[in-house]
C-alpha cells in the first residue's frame, strides 16, 4: 500500500515470507518464555467482559467487551486489545512495504453470525526507504459482532496470527476466547477503552470536517503519479494519505501541497508496481478503484474513489512522451554532461577545494613524468568514483520514492560534520602537525607524495575534492542531471560518470602532458610557506561549513561542533610537541571528540529560531535593501498574483550554494537590479533549500531541475514561468521581467513550462 515499494520492498517482503515459511510462527503461550518487564503489572483481575492476558516477550493480547453481559441486542461491541513493549509494533490492515496485519479466524466461535474488525488510523514508520503503517505501545481493534440468536450466550473464540517487529520481526499464533452470558447488557469497565480507539477508525470524515474530493493520476516520464485532493473545515496541520488498491501496488510518502488558506491540500505520491498487476488494464492507474484514507493528527477520513486522469494532463502527458522520444539522445546528454562537469571547475562552487587542486599541481615540480601521470590519473579516478557514489545514493533514494536533487548531501548535518572534520584534518596536515600515511594496500605504490602517500592518497584526494565541489549547479550540468534523474538507474549512472569525466578533464590533461607540472619549480622551503597559506584557506572552508551547519542544527550545536574540532586540532598540536608526555593520549582524545561531534545533532540540534523550514526562512533577508524585499516562497500564491497583473521573481537558494551567493552579490544586490525590481513592482519570493524541504524539491522537479541556483520569473505574459540560467546576468533578468510583464498574447515561446 503506502511507501516507496519498488524492488527493495518486494525483495524484503519476499525474504520475510520465506523466513516465515521456513521457521514458522511462534506460539503465544499464557506464560512468556522470558521475563516480562513491561507487562509485570498486567494482571487478570477477573473483571467481567475480558479474557485473560496472553503474554509474550514482546506483546500482550486479550479480548475485551464493551458490556459485561450479552444483553438483548443482536449486535455487540468488543475489541482485540494489544500492548507492545517499547519499540515493537504490529501492522495496519494494509501494512505497506513489509509485514502483515493481524489475521483472525472466528470459526471456533459459537452463536456468532458475523464479526467485523475495525482499524484505527495508523502511524507511519519510515525506515531505510521502506514505508510501513501500524501501531506502537497500545491499540484496540474494535470488533462489531452479530449473534445468530440474541437469546443465547456468545462464545467468541479467535485464532489470531500476527507479526510484531522492531529490529527483527517475530510472527505469533495465539488463541483467545471470551464468553458473554445473557444479561442486562450493562457497560463493562472496558467500554471507554474500546470507544477511545473506535472513534479513531476513519469514517466518511464528516464529524472531523474532512473530505476526500478526488484522486487523479498522470505520467511523468516513466513515473506514474497519484494526486489525492482533500479539503477541511479547519486548516490542515500535517496531512498524510494511505492509498489501498490491487495487490502489488505501493505508494511513496506523499508530498503535501497546501492551498492558500490551508483548508485544501493536494497529496502527491509516486506509484509502484503497476507493471506487476495481472490484469488487462496493465500499467494504467486511471479507472482503477482505490480506498483512500486521509489522516491529519486526530482527524481522519476514508473513501472509495475511482482514479481519473489529472485535469489537463492527458494531452500534456502525450506531449511529454512525444518530447521525450523526440528530445535529445543519451549521447547528446552525455556530451553536455562532460561539458557541464568541465565548466564546474570554473564555478564558485569549487572555491573550497582550490587549495587542494593547486597543491596537487605545484608539489610535482621537477618530479618524474611517470609518477605525475599516475598520480593525476589516480585523482581523476577518485573524482569519477565519487560521482558514481553520488549516483548510487541518488538511485537508492529515488527508488525509495524520495525526491532527489544535486547537492542534497549538504542538507545533512552528519555530512557537514564529516566534511568539517576532514577539512580541518587536511589543514593540520598541511601545517605539519601530523603526517598521514595510508595503509600499504591503499597507498598502492607507496611513494612519497607530499601530504599523502602513493596513488591511494591521490585517489582519495580526488574523491574528497569532488564531494566539496558539488553543492551548486553549472551551465549544461542542470540539463544533464535533470535528464538523468527523470529516468532509470542506467541513465543516471552513465550521466554521472560523464560528469565525473568532465570535472576530471584538467587532471586528465596534466596526465596526458606531465610537463605542465614537472616544469614548475622543485618543492623546497617555499612549499612549507605555501602549504601553510593553503591550510588557512582550508580553515576558512571549515568555517563556511560550520556556518551552513548552524543553519541546519542551530548556532549552539554548531558552536559545540566547532569547539570539538578546535579541541581535536589542539590535541594534534599536543601530540606533535609532547609526543612522550601528555601527547601520548592525544589519539584517544581526538577519537572521543570526533565521536561526540557526530552525536551533537541528536543532543543539541534544534531548528533555527528564524524559521522552521526552508520555504519560510529567506537566507538573504537581512542583507541590505534587497533583503527587505524578499518574502517567503509560496508557490500556491503565484497564480493569484499573476492574475492580478503582478510579476513574481522566485529565487531558490541555500547557504551552502556559493554560486547562489555570487549571483546575489554581483547581480541581484546591485542598484540597477534593485531599482528595476522596485519600478516594476516585482514580488520577490525566496525559497531556502539549505535544509531539506519537500515543497521546494517538488517545485524544482516540475521544472526538471534538481540543483540550484534556480530562478524563475512569472507574470501575465509568462504564467508558467521563465526559467533563468544558473549564472545570472542583469540583461537576462531584465529581459525575462519584460517578457513576463507583457500581456499573455505576446508571451515568448521560450517560456519554460513545468510538468504537471
Amino acid at each position: 500500500m503506502s511507501g516507496p515499494g519498488g524492488y527493495l520492498g518486494v525483495y524484503l517482503g519476499t525474504c520475510l515470507a520465506i523466513a516465515l515459511m521456513v521457521f514458522g510462527p511462534a506460539r503465544a503461550e499464557a506464560k512468556a518464555p522470558g521475563p516480562i518487564t513491561a507487562f509485570k503489572d498486567l494482571k487478570d483481575t477477573g473483571e467481567p467482559g475480558t479474557s485473560g492476558w496472553l503474554k509474550t516477550d514482546q506483546t500482550a493480547l486479550r479480548i475485551v467487551s464493551a458490556t459485561a453481559t450479552a444483553g438483548p441486542s443482536e449486535t455487540l461491541t468488543l475489541g482485540l486489545h494489544f500492548k507492545m513493549q517499547p519499540g515493537w509494533k504490529i501492522y495496519w490492515r494494509s501494512p505497506g512495504d513489509a509485514g502483515f496485519p493481524p489475521e483472525v479466524d472466528w470459526s471456533r466461535s459459537e452463536n456468532l453470525k458475523s464479526a467485523v474488525l475495525g482499524w484505527p488510523a495508523p502511524e507511519r514508520f519510515s525506515v531505510i526507504g521502506l514505508e510501513t503503517l501500524g501501531y506502537k505501545k497500545e491499540v484496540v481493534l474494535p470488533i462489531t459482532v452479530r449473534r445468530a440468536d440474541a437469546s443465547k450466550p456468545l462464545h467468541l473464540a479467535g485464532a489470531i496470527r500476527y507479526l510484531v517487529c522492531d529490529d527483527i520481526c517475530i510472527p505469533y499464533d495465539a488463541t483467545v476466547a471470551l464468553t458473554l452470558a445473557p444479561g442486562d447488557g450493562k457497560p463493562s469497565p472496558f467500554a471507554h477503552l474500546i470507544n477511545r480507539f473506535a472513534v479513531t477508525v476513519p469514517g466518511d470524515g464528516k464529524r472531523h470536517g474532512l473530505s476526500i474530493d478526488g484522486a487523479e493520476t498522470w505520467l511523468e516520464g516513466k513515473t506514474t503519479w497519484l494526486r489525492v485532493k482533500a479539503s477541511a473545515a479547519l486548516p490542515f496541520q500535517a496531512p498524510d494519505a494511505y492509498p489501498e488498491g490491487p495487490g502489488g501496488l505501493s505508494f511513496s510518502r506523499p508530498n503535501v501541497i497546501s492551498g492558500p488558506d490551508g483548508r485544501t491540500a493536494d497529496l502527491e505520491m509516486r506509484v509502484f508496481g503497476l507493471k506487476y498487476l495481472d490484469d488487462k488494464v496493465g500499467e494504467v492507474l486511471a479507472g482503477r478503484n482505490l480506498t483512500l484514507t486521509i489522516v491529519d493528527g486526530d482527524r481522519s477520513a476514508e473513501g472509495n474513489l475511482t482514479v481519473s486522469i489529472a485535469s489537463g494532463t492527458a494531452a500534456k502527458a502525450q506531449a511529454a512522451t512525444e518530447r521525450s522520444s523526440a528530445g535529445p539522445s543519451l549521447f547528446v546528454i552525455l556530451g553536455l554532461a562532460v561539458l557541464g562537469g568541465l565548466i564546474l571547475n570554473l564555478m564558485p562552487c569549487v572555491l573550497p577545494v582550490l587549495s587542494i587542486k593547486l597543491l596537487s599541481v605545484v608539489k610535482h615540480g621537477g618530479g618524474e613524468r611517470r609518477l605525475v601521470r599516475l598520480s593525476f590519473l589516480a585523482s581523476a579516478a577518485g573524482i569519477v568514483f565519487a560521482f558514481m557514489i553520488l549516483a548510487g545514493a541518488l538511485i537508492a533514494l529515488k527508488g525509495g520514492g524520495m525526491i532527489v536533487g544535486w547537492g542534497i548531501q549538504f542538507q545533512q548535518p552528519w555530512f557537514l560534520i564529516a566534511m568539517t572534520l576532514l577539512i580541518v584534518a587536511f589543514a593540520c596536515n598541511l601545517w605539519g602537525l601530523f603526517e598521514f600515511r595510508l595503509p600499504v594496500w591503499v597507498s598502492d605504490l607507496g611513494e612519497h607524495a607530499s601530504h599523502v602517500h602513493g596513488l591511494g592518497g591521490h585517489f582519495l584526494q580526488g574523491a574528497f575534492a569532488t564531494l566539496l565541489a558539488t553543492p551548486c549547479s553549472a551551465p549544461f550540468l542542470g540539463t544533464a542531471v535533470g535528464f538523468a534523474l527523470a529516468r532509470g538507474w542506467g541513465e543516471i549512472s552513465a550521466v554521472f560518470a560523464a560528469l565525473g569525466i568532465g570535472l576530471a578533464l584538467p587532471y586528465l590533461t596534466v596526465a596526458a602532458f606531465p610537463g605542465l607540472a614537472t616544469r614548475l619549480p622543485r618543492p623546497g622551503p617555499w612549499m612549507i610557506t605555501l602549504r601553510r597559506i593553503l591550510s588557512l584557506a582550508l580553515v576558512a572552508t571549515g568555517v563556511w561549513l560550520l556556518s551552513v551547519l548552524a543553519t541546519n542544527i542551530g548556532v549552539s550545536a554548531a558552536a559545540a561542533v566547532a569547539g570539538l574540532t578546535a579541541a581535536g586540532a589542539g590535541l594534534l598540536v599536543l601530540g606533535r610537541y609532547a609526543p612522550k608526555g601528555a601527547g601520548r593520549r592525544a589519539p584517544i582524545g581526538i577519537a572521543l571528540a570526533v565521536l561526540v561531534a557526530f552525536l551533537i545533532p541528536g543532543w543539541l540540534g534544534i531548528a533555527p529560531a528564524n524559521g522552521s523550514n526552508g520555504a519560510g526562512r529567506p537566507s538573504f533577508s537581512g542583507n541590505g535593501e534587497l533583503g527587505k524585499m524578499w518574502t517567503p516562497f509560496d508557490e500556491a500564491a503565484i497564480p493569484g498574483l499573476v492574475q492580478q497583473g503582478k510579476t513574481v521573481f522566485v529565487d531558490v537558494t541555500a547557504d551552502w550554494c556559493i554560486t547562489c551567493q555570487v549571483n546575489k552579490g554581483l547581480v541581484l544586490n546591485t542598484d540597477t537590479m534593485i531599482q528595476a525590481f522596485k519600478s516594476k513592482g516585482v514580488v520577490m519570493m525566496q525559497a531556502d533549500w539549505t535544509r531539506p524541504d519537500a515543497k521546494i524539491s517538488s517545485y524544482l522537479a516540475r521544472y526538471q531541475r534538481y540543483g540550484i541556483p534556480f530562478n524563475a520569473v512569472y507574470g501575465p505574459g509568462a504564467p508558467e514561468g521563465v526559467a533563468l540560467p544558473e549564472l545570472l546576468s542583469r540583461s537576462e533578468i531584465l529581459d525575462a521581467l519584460g517578457r513576463a510583464s507583457k500581456p499573455a498574447r505576446t508571451t515568448s515561446q521560450e517560456t519554460h513550462k513545468p510538468k504537471s
